[in-house]
């Protein structure tokens, strides 16, 4: 018999391994402390699409115990799915199929926009939901501030491989996501030797180049990043430096797929996800591209992106999703909610959530990244926490 009411659990925006520990860390925490436990299927649509005349909408609600995430932690994505949802701003194809007219009136805000908010709130109420505990990276956490600012009892959880969340050193999915990238590029070391070439690996980083820089850490390699737009005859020359240098005949480089060259445009394609977000175009292919015909050296270009958030995770985004979910657990607890769990000066804390107007953390180039070199910078790192880049 539960003493509480309920704690909720959502995850939104791309998926990254070790969610289900979080989940599961929850779940078992919650019950524990007499809790229900209630997963809401893919992130906010799961408080803006779930029927109310139906008294469990399995499309949108799970109810979660200790037998049926006994297990989860062993795999990778989310167990509860997740998508790109904003309640404040959804489009009329978006809306619930089911809404009618008259609903649809009481959410519109102009310009074939429609704020859910109020059915989100409503939803939360009439599920009992006592905490929602919100996993997600910047986009899902800027509307777990509104909720926030409307009373909700919330707790967020950052996850994004691109480690780029304002307020916390590390975000779930990033160590995951370094490791397999180096996995890839050390195997594909041999092709790229093989057939004596310059290689040109693509990693997610639309704005923040966290990811491609720490691979290029533990690879040893070049790297390029958004947050410092390069010479590229100055990289190409280093390539074909490098490529002459090698007993194998071979180079590369890793680009971020938001890093440019200076002189040059980044297109975006596609239409715009409910956050406001396009897709880039791959620069990996062009920058191969603009490498071969600098040099003359046969290039090719791979990517590196969504098999990286995929499988099971690491073990230290194992520790930090199960202690994460821990933490979580200890602020509901002590009566403490519209916070962050967060990893700062390389300890575990809480903080505010991320102000969206802030926009992602960025890298602080001059004091790890060699502009000259295209490298990361490898000194002065006493006093840094292990593993982990400092805030500003």
């Amino acid at each position: 018999m539960s003493t509480h009411g309920r704690i909720a659990i959502l995850t939104g925006g791309g998926d990254v391994p070790g969610l289900n520990a979080v989940i599961k860390s929850v779940v078992y925490r919650a019950t524990e402390a007499g809790y229900s436990a209630l997963g809401l299927r893919r992130g906010w649509e799961g408080l803006t699409h779930v029927r109310s005349d139906i008294e469990l909408d399995t499309n949108y609600l799970r109810p979660l115990d200790r037998i049926n995430t006994r297990t989860i932690e062993r795999t990778g994505g989310t167990i509860l799915h997740t998508s790109r949802t904003n309640p404040r701003k959804m489009r009329a194809e978006k809306l619930p199929p089911w809404m009618g007219d008259t609903e649809r009136a009481r959410y519109a805000v102009g310009d074939g926009i429609y704020d859910l908010t109020p059915r989100v709130l409503d939803n939360l109420r009439r599920l009992d939901v006592e905490v929602l505990v919100a996993i997600g990276g910047d986009d899902t956490l800027s509307y777990a501030q509104v909720l926030v600012n409307e009373g909700v009892p919330l707790i967020a959880i950052p996850k994004t491989m691109d480690n780029d969340v304002q307020g916390t050193e590390y975000c779930i999915g990033f160590s995951t996501a370094i490791t397999r990238a180096k996995e890839a590029i050390n195997r594909q070391r041999t092709t790229l030797g093989s057939h004596e070439r310059i290689g040109v690996f693509r990693i997610f980083g639309r704005d923040a180049g966290f990811s491609a820089l720490y691979t290029a850490y533990v690879t040893s390699a070049r790297c390029v990043i958004p947050e410092a737009p390069y010479d590229l005859d100055a990289l190409c020359s280093l390539l074909a430096t490098d490529h002459a240098s090698n007993p194998s005949h071979y180079s590369f480089v890793i680009t971020a797929e938001g890093a440019i060259w200076r002189g040059a445009r980044m297109a975006d394609i596609g239409g715009m996800d409910a956050f406001g977000h396009r897709h880039k175009a791959n620069i990996g292919e062009s920058l191969a591209a603009e490498i071969k015909d600098r040099t003359g050296i046969e290039t090719v270009a791979s990517e590196l992106t969504y098999d990286l958030r995929s499988g099971e995770p690491d073990s230290i985004d194992s520790l930090v999703a199960t202690t994460f979910a821990n933490v979580a657990m200890d602020l509901v607890e002590s009566g403490t909610t519209g916070r962050m769990v967060a990893i700062q000066d390389g300890k575990y804390a809480h903080t505010v959530l991320p102000d969206p107007a802030l926009g992602p953390r960025k890298v602080h180039v001059a004091e790890m990244y060699n502009t000259e070199r295209f490298r990361p910078r490898y000194n002065g790192k006493l006093g840094d926490p292990m593993l982990l880049v400092g805030l500003d």
